[in-house]
């Protein structure tokens, strides 16, 4: 199926770099006569999480390195990438649909080079299609090649052959990948790779393989470089943070990681995500009530509040010990906001389930959810177990649901109205003046300030309350 490279294993971190940079030099001189404009132009579009994004600003970073600018539209790119997100079936249809489209932007421009890489080309019947169905897609590889982006990237051009590459290589966190961040004051900062939980309804650790934490040291390092470059929200990344340090030699906590970054002097907030509940400990919860820098912050996707559904998902906790860390946390972090996921209509879920769900809502008064309608994904235990309920029943849920929240996030912004909040000012809503800002709990705060100060931390009086967000007076 295509050119088939088998994934180099690098005895060192010189090795890796060396033979990579050569790669990239390579590639500005092909690049040289392939151009279209004054400089190769590369167009990147990143679906799915935040991990993505931060494999994105990675990729863009050797792409940078061998000479590449960047542009926000396909039209005159000469490399076109998508890098593709397997966690739900809307996000593959749009990149199928998205391909589709170029068939003519490649016709017209025979030399553009299409790629596509991430979670869903780690799936054999999804690289499958890709080649059959596309064949003017020139290079695609999955999550565990992206240090080797660059041999892959030159071999496509040299040879004028597809590479098509999935190589499941978990023993390795490979380091000095360039990185070109797409933010100036918020940044993603990955800490570990991968997942060892097998979820039942979940592809992740299927296209990211298990567990693997990248050396406190280089984190910490990374970290110090970020904020000495003025960033001011940093974001931990990981498919389950909590248990960071589990497979390192010198075995280090997730808790004890966050307080060492804390401790870096500067002006910022941290962040992470995301936390399983099964380990999420006390000693987090300490750890955040302690700090200098942590933010209040807690997303901890939940999935669902019946203790049976919760079983059939292997989620290794149940109702109970949910709640129990969720009032911990609401007892140690004043003003804690609490942000998670639900899954509606997993197979098995009748309504009862279903209404378990709903009171656990009102019960923690969750700031807001992420909610989806379960998605079947190939290879995952749950898409072959029974679902009698339909689609319309779920959907009818789902409303439910998102009336029930809607509720409460109201009820919640508007208890803040009168207060003052330290809120960090992200970009503009519009012409009119009015920017956007987010709180420490990750609420949105509209208000009226110049320009000038997006990218700063500023105190703003609230003043009124929406659903979701809320909006208030700069105070000077």
């Amino acid at each position: 199926m295509g050119q088939f490279v088998l994934a180099e294993k690098y005895g060192t971190l010189s090795d890796f770099k060396v033979s990579q940079s050569e790669y990239l030099d390579l590639i500005f001189e092909i690049m040289e006569t392939r151009k279209r404009s004054s400089k190769p132009i590369a167009y990147i579009h990143t679906y799915g999480c935040q991990q993505n994004v931060a494999d994105g600003e990675r990729i863009k970073g050797m792409l940078e390195k061998a000479g590449f600018e960047f542009e926000d539209k396909p039209d005159n790119a000469d490399f076109i990438l998508f890098n593709t997100c397997a966690v739900r079936e809307h996000a593959e249809d749009r990149v199928f649909g998205n391909v589709g489209a170029l068939k003519n932007l490649k016709r017209k421009y025979p030399n553009t080079l299409i790629a596509l890489c991430g979670c869903m080309m780690e799936q054999k019947h999804i690289a499958d299609r890709m080649y059959k169905s596309f064949p003017y897609v020139g290079l695609v590889f999955g999550t565990h090649a992206l240090h080797m982006f660059p041999q892959l990237l030159y071999q496509a051009l040299s040879s004028g052959k597809r590479v098509y590459v999935r190589d499941n290589d978990d023993d390795y966190v490979h380091e000095g990948i360039p990185i070109r961040r797409d933010g100036d004051f918020k940044g993603w900062l990955p800490i570990m790779y991968g997942c060892n939980n097998f979820c039942t309804y979940c592809i992740v650790p299927h296209v990211r393989g298990r567990e693997r934490s990248r050396e406190k040291d280089i984190i910490l390092n990374e970290a110090r470089e970020m904020i000495k470059l003025g960033y001011k929200d940093i974001t931990l990344l990981g498919q389950n943070v909590n248990s960071y340090g589990k497979n390192l030699k010198n075995s280090l906590s997730f808790s004890e990681l966050i307080s060492e970054i804390d401790n870096i002097e500067g002006d910022y907030w941290l962040r992470f995500m995301t936390s399983h509940p099964k380990d999420c400990t006390k000693e987090l919860i300490d750890t955040i009530a302690n700090s200098k820098h942590i933010s209040t912050h807690l997303h901890l996707p939940f999935q669902s509040g019946s203790s049976r559904i919760l079983k059939l998902m292997n989620r290794h906790y149940d109702r109970e010990k949910y709640l129990d860390i969720v009032n911990y946390a609401k007892s140690k972090i004043p003003n804690v906001s609490l942000t998670s996921d639900v899954i509606v209509g997993f197979p098995g879920e009748t309504y009862e389930d279903f209404k378990e769900t709903l009171s656990l809502i009102k019960e923690v008064e969750f700031t807001s959810l992420f909610t989806f309608i379960y998605s079947p994904r190939v290879g995952t235990p749950a898409a072959e177990m029974d679902d009698p309920i339909s689609a319309k029943e779920k959907s009818k849920w789902f409303r439910e649901l998102l009336d029930v929240q809607e509720e409460i996030a109201s009820k919640r912004c508007k208890s803040m109205i009168g207060t003052t909040q330290k809120v960090l000012i992200e970009n503009e809503k519009g012409k009119d003046g009015i920017l956007n800002a987010r709180t420490s709990g990750n609420i949105i705060v509209e208000t009226k300030a110049p320009k000038e100060l997006i990218g700063t931390f500023q105190n703003v009086e609230v003043t009124e309350a929406g659903n979701w967000i809320l909006k208030g007076n700069l105070i000077k």
